[in-house]
């Protein structure tokens, strides 16, 4: 039996959740999107999540037709419906059908999807040895242009860097902003330990503030940590003691080889550690109830 899926107010049978080819987010990648975890029978930061969609939508002037509030009962009850207590969430709002122009005007209604499912964007064995990074000549898109705090479904930019990734034979790619600072990942935040601190890039040079990487920043200050929110360059990459990754559906994921030089001990470090255990406890009590 296939999934149920929500689709503009009905949940319907995946087979049956089809958009319009004249749907502006397929045919423009004109929308938004959020990807969002459920954990022991509750959604994860599922309100930090749609407060960024709500204001991702009215950056790009999306007009959502239905209300935050609405729009969590549609998370849950697509879980619901598909018995899911852990899982992987893809809600969708796209502009809606048009035309083949570019004028958004023409688009008269937003199509709105909800998802439930699964998701392993990494072996399991990599949260446990590292996984090994590449920098990518792609540079992240520049606020000016395609500004990354939207979270749109023009992916375009990371998918160049991905590809580069892939043909380097690495499961993930570093990509740095116009100026030569390190951004995020693919699809992942960036953090390095130097010295006790934590340290991970500030959401202006370019990159998605992510929900899992201002989780991991409010764990860590729990722990005395100091957490930095500064650029850094390639240099400090290879010169870290310890280097990860955050993300939704990667969670937390250490990195142990950048550009061919082992960072730290070449091994997943006591801080990352000690992060993740504390993030997977969080996950045990943060976020609605899916069923009661």
């Amino acid at each position: 039996m296939g999934l149920i899926i929500y689709l503009d107010g009905k949940y319907v049978p995946e087979e049956e959740a089809v958009v319009s080819v004249f749907d502006h987010g397929l045919l423009y990648g004109d929308g938004i999107f959020e990807g969002i975890r459920a954990y022991h029978n509750r959604v994860f930061k599922l309100s930090e999540h749609l407060e960024r969609l709500y204001e991702s939508a009215r950056t790009i002037i999306l007009e959502i037709p239905i209300s935050e509030a609405e729009m969590q009962e549609v998370v849950l009850e697509t879980l619901r419906r598909n018995n899911l207590r852990d899982a992987y969430i893809r809600l969708v709002v796209t502009r809606g059908k048009g035309d083949l122009g570019l004028d958004p005007r023409r688009c008269k209604v937003a199509t709105v999807f909800c998802i439930a499912a699964s998701i392993q964007l990494y072996p399991e064995e990599l949260y446990e040895r590292g996984l090994e990074m590449v920098t990518v000549a792609t540079r992240r898109n520049i606020p000016e242009a395609c500004n990354p705090r939207v979270k749109s479904l023009n992916y375009l930019n990371n998918i160049y860097a991905k590809i580069e990734a892939n043909l380097a034979g690495v499961p993930e790619a570093i990509m740095l902003n116009q100026e030569g600072y390190v951004a995020e990942a693919t699809g992942d935040n960036i953090f390095l330990v130097k010295k006790g601190k934590l340290i991970t890039p500030p959401v202006y040079v370019g990159l998605l503030e992510g929900v899992t990487r201002n989780a991991v920043m409010d764990l860590a200050r729990a722990r005395g940590i100091e957490v930095q929110e500064k650029v850094f360059t390639r240099h400090d990459m290879y010169n870290a003691d310890e280097f990860f990754l955050t993300g939704t559906a990667a969670e937390l994921i250490p990195c142990v080889k950048v550009d061919g030089r082992p960072i730290g001990t070449g091994q997943p470090g006591p801080l990352f550690q000690s992060l993740l255990h504390d993030f997977r406890e969080l996950t045990k009590t943060d976020g609605p109830v899916i069923f009661e």
